[in-house]
């Protein structure tokens, strides 16, 4: 079994949240964060990728934009993969199954 790269990063949650979200909604970040309880930079730091979604966060999104908190999750996910595959040089081989 081989581990394929992905070519190019997937979509991050932030991107999502601005394209998909806040923009159709035309809804500011500072009014998604007050609906949310938490401050405006936290909001800005997700759609600008400079932090995570964590599964606090994905719990808040999915319910106030009737998501799930996996949608959130799995963005994140695949963004963290997909970064953490370019700083693995190698990966180990793997192991011989039993017979």
């Amino acid at each position: 079994m081989t581990v394929r790269r992905a070519r190019r990063e997937p979509t991050s949650p932030g991107e999502i949240l601005r394209d998909e979200f806040l923009l159709p909604l035309g809804m500011t970040q500072k009014k998604l964060a007050d609906h949310l309880g938490c401050d405006v930079k936290v909001v800005n730091r997700i759609v600008n990728g400079r932090t995570s979604v964590g599964v606090g966060m994905a719990l808040k999104l999915g319910a106030a934009l009737r998501t799930t908190p996996e949608f959130w999750l799995n963005a994140q996910r695949a963004v963290d993969i997909y970064r953490a595959s370019r700083d693995v040089a190698d990966l180990p081989k793997p192991i011989p199954r039993a017979s």
